[in-house]
């Protein structure tokens, strides 16, 4: 036992001294397999992917009006018939400012609609936010927290498309910038548009 810390004492390093060598080494070696293999870290997994969308029934933004019209609210039955891009937003959100621009481009196509839930918000700022930067939903939900839920919704924003028989087919997470708005978004779109019709 004597010579064992004779030795140690001779050599100056400790065994332990190695052990955050070694768990730092484990993890180099981790992430360098997971950027190599492809994985898309921001790429979470949806449960709900190919399977119906929630029941759920959310009344209208209070106040929002299109062409002297309330803006209707929106439930399950209103994804019927059509393709829907459901997008989660709030007006306290700054990723959901910066994708808008987005939206209102794909509000120019009439070959679906656009659904808009809004979360955890007031009436009052969800109004300001759309005036401000133009309103893109045909329909517009105001969520208290619950149908989010329901959605499995990790953050705001976040951005679906349901095909016509209200079965989710795709989850965008995040915001939609340029690249990913062009290179993945609207080729999943067009992917659902053309099997729906």
């Amino acid at each position: 036992m004597a010579s064992d810390m004779d030795e140690e004492k001779k050599s100056g390093v400790s065994p332990l001294f190695l052990l955050p060598l070694i768990v730092f080494g484990a993890l180099a070696v981790l992430m360098g397999f997971m950027m190599l293999s492809g994985h898309d870290s921001k790429e979470l997994p949806s449960a709900l992917i190919n399977k119906p969308a929630p029941e759920f029934a959310l009344p209208p933004v209070a106040g929002l009006e299109r062409d002297g019209q309330q803006v209707p609210g929106f439930q399950r039955s209103d994804l019927l018939g059509q393709v829907t891009v459901v997008n989660i937003f709030a007006s306290w959100c700054a990723p959901c400012r910066a994708e808008h621009k987005y939206l209102m481009d794909l509000a120019k196509d009439d070959r679906f609609e656009i659904a808009g839930l809004n979360y955890k918000d007031t009436d009052v700022k969800a109004n300001r936010f759309l005036a401000e930067l133009g309103n893109p939903y045909d329909r517009v939900g105001f969520d208290t927290g619950r149908a989010g839920i329901e959605w499995g919704v990790y953050g705001v924003p976040e951005t679906f498309i349901v095909d016509e028989k209200a079965q989710i087919r795709y989850k965008f997470i995040g915001p939609l910038s340029a690249a990913s708005y062009r290179d993945v978004f609207l080729p999943e779109l067009e992917k659902v548009l053309t099997e729906s019709k």
